[in-house]
């Protein structure tokens, strides 16, 4: 649920300081559609609250979200990235190169059972080429980064990574529809220590009803996760997963 959104503000920080926020609330049939995670009295969670937060300013910008996971009986786990961009250079009007610092982090528990555990931290560092067309109804932004993984209390031991990441915007029919995602792809660490690649996209598709009355800043969409080697994905050796939601969201 990261990074889907304010990939045009982003585009506009090189011309103007801009701020702006959204919440999301996804109702998650990832858990219905696939037994396996279902397993474990059903650990996936029911529903995720995602907030948003973008600021820009003369240097670059800011980039900030946490995913909130909740069962049925409560709040499972949180999920949370931090980013920053420092602007290096326009490549042309519409095209800018940055240098991208990213932070990753979490935790997450059982449902019934009492244990818990997190996400491996990871620090991220590396060049995102950022684009967009004259009006910004079209907007993109690749990334090649250097990824850190740290050493943590759960016994997981450092190493170097690297990822990959694509991320899209598309505003059509009036701006009625927004199709927006991005798309990651990184070296993981199996227990035995070997490496795997680890992919994830989420591609999210919106209504916007602001379309229909103004200051209506009401969204109505879905989203839907393609993984493979996802750590809390991984089930009885099944690795590729679809899991789709149906969500609100509301902008700030």
């Amino acid at each position: 649920m990261k990074k889907l959104f304010f990939l045009a503000a982003l585009m506009l920080a090189t011309v103007c300081t801009t701020q702006a926020q959204n919440v999301q609330l996804h109702y998650d049939f990832g858990r219905d559609m696939n037994k396996a995670l279902n397993a474990d009295n059903g650990n996936r969670q029911r529903m995720t609250l995602t907030y948003e937060t973008f600021s820009a300013d003369k240097w670059g910008s800011w980039f900030y979200f946490v995913d909130l996971d909740f069962y049925s009986r409560g709040m499972q786990g949180a999920y949370t990235e931090i980013s920053r961009e420092f602007t290096l250079a326009n490549l042309s009007d519409n095209v800018n190169l940055a240098a991208h610092i990213e932070y990753n982090g979490g935790f997450c528990s059982g449902r019934r059972s009492a244990w818990t555990s997190i996400f491996q931290q990871c620090a991220l560092v590396g060049p995102a080429i950022n684009g967009h067309n004259a009006d910004f109804s079209k907007t993109w932004s690749a990334q090649v980064l250097y990824k850190q993984f740290f050493k943590d209390a759960l016994d997981n031991k450092a190493y170097a990574s690297f990822q990959l990441t694509g991320v899209w915007g598309l505003n059509f029919a009036n701006k009625a529809l927004t199709f927006s995602g991005f798309a990651d792809l990184w070296r993981g660490q199996k227990a035995n220590g070997h490496g795997q690649l680890v992919f994830l996209t989420e591609p999210q598709l919106w209504y916007n009803l602001n379309t229909i009355k103004e200051g209506l800043n009401l969204s109505i969409g879905t989203e839907w996760e393609f993984s493979n080697n996802f750590v809390v994905n991984n089930y009885d050796g099944k690795t590729f997963f679809v899991n789709p939601t149906i969500a609100l969201k509301w902008s700030f």
